[in-house]
């Protein structure tokens, strides 16, 4: 299927590894041009040498307010038009109720919510030129909790809320915004995490069993195959909405086994 991606900008936050990077990917194999924003520039760098360099990366970090719209400068001055924007980096931080406090939860809300605020209003000019797509890529703990980390929790219930607001505040511009809720995908960051536990394998045969869905883990390439179609004028009628692709993990019984 042509998804008409051709030659279209499309900016990924946090697109040089894990999610972001299967996404880039995705977008290239469709002649897209996509752009990563993303805080290191080597990371960046590998991400387009393994497009082939059909890309362009700036490198800023998105948690500080300031450096993230700078970022975004950059890229409205390198480029006239912007089609899309993929709001994708964060991390699952673990700043808990109990064991967290005031700096690490408000870190914790730039680290994986302001920067979607500010980079969609930096770029909504172009967007609105474009009449394009804005994609937040969001986490299922804000649907099923997990404990010990408020921090994230509270970002995701936030990029929730902000997709369905602005898919209402920008239909009149014919601007459609949707959302991906990611349940378990073994990224990078995921794997740090699964390392630092006791015993990682014990915990992945544990974490999969509850997925319905074939009893595994959503891989990068299934978000992104799912991404470049809401990114795309196939799926023209769509916004506001917000999409799990996460095996079954939060609407079904996680009772069902194979």
């Amino acid at each position: 299927m042509n998804l008409n991606l051709e030659n279209q900008h499309i900016v990924v936050s946090g697109g040089a590894r894990g999610i972001g990077f299967a996404i880039i990917k995705a977008i290239a194999d469709e002649g897209g041009i996509p752009i990563i924003i993303s805080r290191t520039k080597e990371y960046n760098e590998q991400a387009l040498d393994a497009i082939n360099n059909k890309g362009y990366s700036v490198e800023c970090n998105l948690s500080d307010p300031n450096d993230c719209i700078r970022g975004a400068q950059l890229i409205k001055h390198k480029f006239n038009s912007i089609y899309a924007v993929v709001n994708n980096a964060g991390e699952n931080d673990s700043v808990g109720l109990e064991n967290g406090n005031y700096d690490e939860f408000m870190q914790s809300l730039h680290k994986n919510l302001v920067h979607y605020y500010l980079l969609t209003q930096a770029f909504l000019p172009e967007l609105k030129a474009s009449e394009g797509v804005i994609l937040n890529i969001g986490s299922k703990v804000a649907a099923t909790g997990q404990g010990n980390t408020s921090g994230y929790a509270a970002a995701n219930g936030g990029r929730n809320a902000l997709t369905r607001e602005w898919a209402a505040e920008l239909v009149k511009y014919n601007i459609r915004v949707n959302a991906i809720i990611v349940g378990d995908v073994y990224t990078p960051l995921y794997e740090k995490w699964i390392n630092s536990l006791d015993n990682p394998k014990e915990a992945i045969e544990k974490i999969t069993a509850n997925i319905p869905l074939g009893n595994r883990m959503t891989t990068p390439d299934e978000i992104a195959n799912l991404a470049v179609f809401l990114l795309s004028n196939k799926s023209n009628h769509i916004t506001g909405q917000l999409i799990h692709a996460d095996g079954g993990y939060t609407h079904l019984d996680r009772a069902i086994t194979k």
